[in-house]
C-alpha cells in the first residue's frame, strides 16, 4: 500500500478469485462442500471489511504474487469503498449462509448470484458495485440539510 491509497489491481484481483469462490457455491450449495466454502468466503469478506484490504490472504497473494509480475500502478485509489464493499460481500455471504441453513436454498442462492454478480463485475470490467454505493451514500448525506433545532 501507498501513502496515497492502495492498487486498484489488488481488490480487481481478489473479485476475480471471489468470482469463481461463489460460482462453485452455486454448483455446490446446499451441500456442505459449498456451504463450508461460503463460509470462508465469508469470512474472507470480514477480514476485509474489519481489519482492512491488505490484510486479508487474497491481499497477500496479491502483493507476493502476482504484483512482482506486474508494471508498477499508474494511480491510487482510496482503500474505504473497496473496504464497504467488502462489507456488502460479508452481508451476501451471511443471507446466504442464513439461507442455507435455514433450509431455504433459494434464498441462499439468491444471495450468493447477487454476490457473483458484483464480484463479475469487478473483475471483468472494473466497476466495483459496492463502491459506488459508498459514493452514493456519502453523495447523499452531504446532501441532506442538518435537522432545525
Amino acid at each position: 500500500m501507498s501513502a496515497q491509497g492502495i492498487d486498484p489491481r489488488g481488490p480487481r484481483f481478489a473479485a476475480g478469485v471471489t468470482a469463481v469462490v461463489l460460482a462453485v457455491v452455486l454448483l455446490t450449495a446446499p451441500a456442505p462442500f459449498g456451504v463450508a466454502l461460503l463460509a470462508v468466503q465469508a469470512v474472507l469478506f470480514a477480514v476485509g471489511a474489519l481489519l482492512g484490504l491488505n490484510r486479508t490472504p487474497l491481499a497477500w497473494v496479491y502483493r507476493t504474487v502476482v504484483r512482482p509480475r506486474l508494471a508498477p500502478p499508474v494511480e491510487f485509489e482510496d482503500p474505504t469503498p473497496p473496504r464497504f464493499a467488502q462489507t456488502v460481500g460479508l452481508v451476501f455471504a451471511l443471507v446466504g449462509l442464513a439461507g442455507y441453513g435455514a433450509g431455504v436454498e433459494v434464498v441462499g442462492a439468491i444471495a450468493v448470484g447477487f454476490g457473483l454478480a458484483a464480484a463479475l463485475l469487478n473483475a471483468v470490467i472494473g466497476f466495483c458495485l459496492g463502491c459506488e454505493m459508498y459514493l452514493l451514500g456519502k453523495r447523499f448525506v452531504a446532501r441532506t440539510p442538518a435537522p432545525a433545532r
